[in-house]
């Protein structure tokens, strides 16, 4: 099993969301040897790129967890180090799902306040993997997210281990029930 695990947060979140809490509690019981990472992200996509990857080249034998926005930055890193990756509902094309949401944004845990630019939607935009590696991921989703569209995940993770679970929703509300999956790819990772 890796022996750290790097959370990856999704757009206006935090290391204090829901999941990376769940996450968190869960490691400390079912596997309290590995090292759980939560990063705070810069705003900006270019510098959150770059702090993840100094991570991956810290921990060269992590395993991440990305959840929506923090997927697809997972997936760019898995590409990048060679690493496996749980994807939680993961973002497939925020550049064009941001692209909607450029100017005045605030974090829902923190409250900062900070400019979304055009210039940040082109640094996700240049994040984007051609082709990933299907083995390094799983793939949890719910058909019910409300926010992205479930199907364009399953077709771009295609051949991963893909894990889909009727209705739910953006949030993953019921994300502790479904933990014994994401464990056994922890364990399949050793």
């Amino acid at each position: 099993m890796p022996t750290t695990l790097i959370y990856v947060h999704g757009f206006n979140s935090s290391p204090a969301s829901f999941k990376a809490g769940v996450l968190q509690t869960a490691l400390a019981q079912r596997a309290p040897a590995m090292k759980f990472l939560a990063p705070v992200l810069p705003h900006a996509p270019a510098a959150a790129a770059r702090l993840l990857d100094e991570l991956a080249v810290k921990y060269p034998d992590a395993i991440l967890a990305g959840s929506s926005l923090g997927g697809y930055y997972a997936t760019w890193l898995a590409e990048r180090h060679a690493l496996r990756a749980v994807l939680i509902n993961p973002a497939v094309r925020p550049y064009e799902l941001l692209e909607g949401h450029v100017g005045r944004q605030k974090n829902f845990h923190t409250g900062e306040e900070y400019e979304f630019t055009l210039a940040h939607v082109e640094e996700l935009r240049a994040l984007e993997c051609a082709a990933i590696t299907p083995q390094r991921y799983l793939l949890m989703v719910e058909t019910g997210d409300e926010v992205l569209d479930y199907r364009q995940a399953v077709a771009r993770y295609q051949g991963a281990r893909q894990y889909i679970i009727e209705g739910g929703d953006h949030g993953f509300g019921d994300f502790e029930k479904h933990l014994g999956v994401l464990f056994d790819f922890l364990h399949d990772a050793a």
